[in-house]
């Protein structure tokens, strides 16, 4: 690790301190949050991945995060190269407000940590609410990876009869060896789905998907069947950056 690798980890060892956890998992089901965006970047190498990650993590270290805000987490796709980032706030008006009137010049260096890299779809993060979940069979484990499982739909009927129909086939319980929980989110205006899926390690996620998600079986086949649903397949993601609000 270099010198500025440990100016940057005793930065944010005093963030910590101060109410938040650094550099873990976020916890999805916390009640105060009320509002969550997700977003991805394609880095395209393995430096651009590792600026981007820093970059953020940096942002943090001149200014306290704002009232309202509860988690930024990013993680780095096992690709080498995608970018994934998940935020909490406590409502959209609170990020809202953020975005509006936050003058220190933290949104300016957040907006700067991906500059140049090109966005994954569209130009900025993407609302969602959380709307179901599959939970933990037993004591809960730390997860060591999150699969993004993306869907194209029409709308609110569309997600929620994928998500709905998922759940009564698989039940509220995560299955597969190594998966965690399973964490379906709308996207605001009803035209995205993601599960942001917790596993123990990647290779747990690829040994399910290799014996139970291939085409042809019984979950991509109700999938495929249904209307309005289209299915843009994922991502693992590892080693997560950012703060959460103990």
């Amino acid at each position: 690790m270099t010198s500025s690798d440990d100016d940057l980890q005793s930065s944010r060892g005093a963030d910590a301190g101060a109410g938040f956890l650094v550099d873990v998992f976020p916890e999805i089901r916390r009640l105060d949050a009320g509002a969550v965006l997700i977003s991805e970047w394609d880095a395209g190498s393995p430096e651009g991945q590792r600026a981007v990650l820093d970059g953020v993590a940096r942002a943090w270290e001149r200014t306290p995060p704002p009232a309202g805000f509860l988690s930024w987490v990013l993680f780095a796709g096992t690709d080498g190269r995608s970018v994934l980032s998940y935020a909490q706030w406590t409502s959209d008006a609170a990020h809202r407000e953020f975005v509006g009137t936050e003058d220190t010049g933290l949104r300016e260096r957040f907006a700067a940590a991906p500059a140049g890299i090109g966005d994954v779809g569209d130009s900025g993060p993407t609302r969602f609410r959380l709307y179901r979940s599959m939970l933990p069979q037993g004591e809960p484990r730390t997860p060591g990876c999150v699969v993004r499982v993306a869907f194209r739909t029409t709308g609110h009927d569309a997600a929620r009869e994928l998500v709905d129909g998922l759940l009564d086939m698989l039940g509220e319980r995560q299955g597969g060896r190594g998966g965690i929980a399973s964490h379906f989110h709308i996207s605001e205006d009803g035209t995205q789905v993601v599960n942001y899926s917790e596993w123990t390690d990647p290779e747990s996620h690829e040994r399910e998907v290799g014996a139970k998600l291939q085409r042809g079986g019984q979950v991509m086949a109700f999938i495929e069947g249904l209307p309005g649903v289209e299915p843009l397949g994922f991502r693992r993601y590892v080693a997560p950056r950012g703060l959460v609000r103990a």
